[in-house]
């Protein structure tokens, strides 16, 4: 059963999302800077430049996400007027997990407050705190601070009403005053005798070597590079069998018939084509990586736009391999390379050949490579398109090279026909149960819900079904044989499609399906369920506390770095904590604490820090945890999750933002393992 699953992990890799590992971001670059104004007024302007991806949330949201708010520390000789304004282009989007509308920002975005000045001497000392998130994972509050303190004459009252008739003068002759702060945060605390020293420890260190290790045996271990690689091989493979591919084995066999009948010379050519190949679907992967970066195609890959255009390319092709119409490039651009290949000599005439099997079968491979590509991108690996593009240049070129170099194995190959065909309209079938992940990718995106659990699920069991009947010989498309009859492997295809048509129906009512959970909507989509979970809710929600209750029960320690605004957070809680297995192990085996790194209630007493040779003041419960979490596990984004012993060690590495349950449970299984050790 678990060589089962690992294939199918295989299998389905182009498709799921693998988990982030720990890193520190900033994705928000603030500068602040106070601006006069007549009449004795002044700005203080927060100005700031927003990564690719992350948006930062507005001012006045009640009861959502973190919203900007002005906060101040020391105002002497400084009144605020009226409340903090926020400037460039806000965005609005309904959020159906906080059941409200929310105004957010990209690219960049401007906070201002309105002060007046009362007295002759001034003292600033203030932060704009605010919250921000991408498509995956959301910062803790983050802060920028503005300090200053100067004079200024204020002019004499005129008329004994009170007004100022003059503009004051600042102490710095230039019209404004600069501070910068990109937001930063120190990997070693400096909190003196605040907090037992063994357990603020940082283990960033720790954290990478086990991350860089395999899981024990059976656990989800392996290399992602080794999965892309594996999976780009496969793909390869599978598109031999495509109707575009398939017909061009022919034409390399005449090919390679005409040039020489030496052995020597026979083997040499016939490596060269298939190198060729190679070199062609490589210099593909490494152009997307150049002109995309990776970070740039894990963001296209999330992008809702991108997923709909996505989408409908591959009904496209559904409706070309269901007979509606032909996709073929045009005809002279594989004509003339033919020609040019045909009348050129030595290694350039091979290689044009080999560039003439890659137009011709575009239409086919076309769709598996993007998928590939699509994968891949999710990683944050510059090296995954091209590693994706080697495995499957080498699948495509291994037979290829074979045909090139024994011409005889053409007599052993089935010929086209109505296998052909069939396989066409599999392909599909397949193509449009993926294209309805792609539209649900933006449908949750935008929250339209036209793309819930039960009816992703309801279109899919439709489907696969059609798939079956199919199959069986009941049904039939333009392009099959009249007399279209099943075969025997014809016959166990069916059985499967019919078997995992009824396999999802439960799936309608709320049942978990495990097997395809990384493809449908989660869970907290169903609007229906005949069984209704709950979320686990942690026992602890202080650090210390959780850890002295698990030296008391010799227990671990799963630590959930939350946010009451953290959407993600709440995806993952219903998605993957909500499944038994899961929920067992969090209330059972281990001690869970969940810390909410936006948590507003006040310290007891305000704690000074140092941030890169800068003191900081922790004034929050959410400021502590989310000082935590950066300066021990060297990471400031949410959901993250670390698994620890009663005395604060790691016992594997970290997870992120990933609803894949069974991923989940072999990262608990793995943890529990190594404590007991």
């Amino acid at each position: 059963m678990r060589t089962m699953k690992r294939i199918y992990a295989l299998l389905t890799i182009v498709f799921s999302v693998l988990s982030m590992s720990a890193q520190m971001v900033d994705p928000v670059h603030f500068t602040s800077q106070l601006k006069e104004l007549p009449n004795n007024e002044a700005e203080i302007i927060f100005t700031g430049k927003i990564d690719a991806g992350w948006h930062v949330y507005s001012t006045d949201l009640s009861g959502g996400p973190i919203p900007a708010t002005f906060n101040k520390v020391k105002m002497d000789g400084v009144e605020t007027i009226g409340k903090l304004k926020p400037r460039g282009n806000e965005q609005k989007m309904f959020d159906k997990l906080f059941d409200m509308e929310v105004r957010y920002f990209e690219n960049s975005v401007t906070f201002v407050q309105k002060v007046r000045f009362t007295k002759e001497k001034y003292v600033i000392d203030c932060y704009l705190e605010y919250g921000t998130c991408n498509d995956e994972m959301c910062m803790p509050p983050s802060s920028v601070e503005f300090k200053k303190e100067g004079s200024l004459t204020l002019p004499p009252k005129s008329g004994g009403d009170g007004g100022l008739n003059e503009t004051p003068k600042a102490d710095n002759p230039k019209d404004t005053i600069t501070n910068t702060d990109t937001g930063s945060v120190p990997l070693s605390p400096n909190i003196g005798n605040t907090y037992e020293d063994s357990l603020w420890q940082p283990v960033t260190k720790e954290l990478s070597d086990v991350s860089s290790d395999p899981l024990p045996p059976n656990l989800g271990g392996g290399g992602s590079a080794w999965y892309i690689f594996l999976a780009g091989l496969l793909g390869g493979f599978l598109a031999l069998l495509t109707p575009c591919v398939w017909p061009i084995i022919p034409m390399t066999v005449s090919f390679f018939l005409k040039r020489n009948k030496e052995r020597s010379k026979a083997i040499r050519e016939a490596l060269t084509y298939g190198l060729s190949i190679i070199i062609i679907y490589v210099l593909l992967g490494l152009l997307v990586t150049l002109l995309f970066g990776a970070n740039a195609l894990n963001a296209l890959s999330t992008n809702a736009w991108f997923n709909i255009f996505f989408a409908l390319l591959l009904i496209i092709f559904a409706a070309s391999f269901f007979g509606a119409f032909e996709l073929t490039l045009p005809a002279s651009w594989s004509t003339k390379i033919d020609q040019k290949s045909e009348h050129t000599t030595g290694l350039l005439s091979i290689f044009l050949m080999a560039f003439t099997l890659v137009l011709v079968s575009f239409s086919c491979t076309g769709p598996i490579i993007g998928f590939l590509l699509v994968a891949v991108s999710t990683q944050g690996n510059i090296l995954g398109p091209t590693l994706g593009m080697l495995g499957f240049s080498i699948g495509l070129a291994i037979p290829f090279a074979l045909f090139a170099l024994f011409p005889s194995l053409l007599k052993s190959a089935p010929k086209s026909g109505g296998w052909m065909n069939t396989i066409k309209v599999v392909l599909g079938f397949i193509e449009l149960a993926f294209a309805l992940k792609f539209l649900s990718v933006a449908d949750l995106a935008y929250g339209w819900r036209l793309l819930d659990r039960e009816v992703f699920l309801a279109i899919w069991i439709a489907l696969f079904g059609l798939l079956g009947t199919y199959l069986m010989g009941w049904l039939r498309f333009p392009h099959d044989e009249s007399e279209h009859r099943t075969n025997v492997p014809q016959f166990f295809l069916g059985l499967l499609s019919f078997a995992f048509t009824i396999y999802m129906i439960p799936g309608l009512w709320g049942a978990p399906l495990k097997a395809i959970s990384a493809f449908t909507p989660p869970m907290y989509t169903q609007d229906y369920k005949i069984i209704q979970t709950t979320v686990v809710e942690a026992p602890f929600k202080d650090y210390e506390q959780g850890i002295a209750f698990a030296k008391e029960q010799h227990k671990p320690v799963i630590i959930d770095f939350t946010g009451f605004g953290c959407v993600n957070c709440r995806k993952m809680e219903a998605a993957v904590w909500t499944d038994e297995e899961v929920a067992r192990r969090l209330t059972q085996d281990y001690v869970l604490i969940s810390l909410y790194v936006d948590d507003k209630t006040p310290l007891s007493q305000p704690i000074e820090v140092e941030v890169n040779g800068q003191k900081r003041t922790l004034r929050t419960i959410g400021d502590k945890w989310s000082h935590l979490q950066a300066t021990k596990f060297g990471a400031n984004t949410q959901p993250f999750y670390v698994l620890l012993d009663e005395n604060g060690k790691p016992l594997g590495p970290s997870r992120s933002y990933d609803e894949d349950i069974q991923k989940y449970i072999n990262w608990l299984d793995a943890g529990l393992a190594k404590y007991k050790l």
